[in-house]
């Protein structure tokens, strides 16, 4: 996790399944305490499952509730494909998804 000026940057790399969420979940909540913006890089994501999934949707919810913005960035094949399957585009607001549907 790095923390450029009030944006805290999560890089995920590897996996984004059932054996790596509840770890990405307590970065996640780590940079919700910042008080800053959070950044999720899902660049290097070689792969997701539906844990991967809720917790993206989870983190969504949680940075609503608490008032922070919250932005998936570089979403990798693996993750874009799985995010279609599922018609989450609209619901993670992310500009990349969004735009890709159209």
């Amino acid at each position: 996790m790095e923390t450029k000026c009030a944006v805290t940057r999560i890089p995920i790399e590897g996996e984004l399944t059932i054996f790596t969420a509840a770890t990405e979940r307590l970065h996640l909540l780590d940079a919700f305490e910042s008080g800053n913006e959070v950044e999720v890089d899902l660049s290097q994501v070689s792969e997701i499952d539906s844990a991967g999934i809720q917790l993206m949707v989870a983190a969504k919810r949680e940075a609503v509730t608490r008032n922070t913005s919250l932005r998936f960035t570089g979403h990798s094949p693996a993750v874009f494909d799985v995010v279609e399957l599922c018609d989450l585009a609209g619901h993670l607001g992310d500009p990349m998804l969004i735009t890709a549907r159209s």
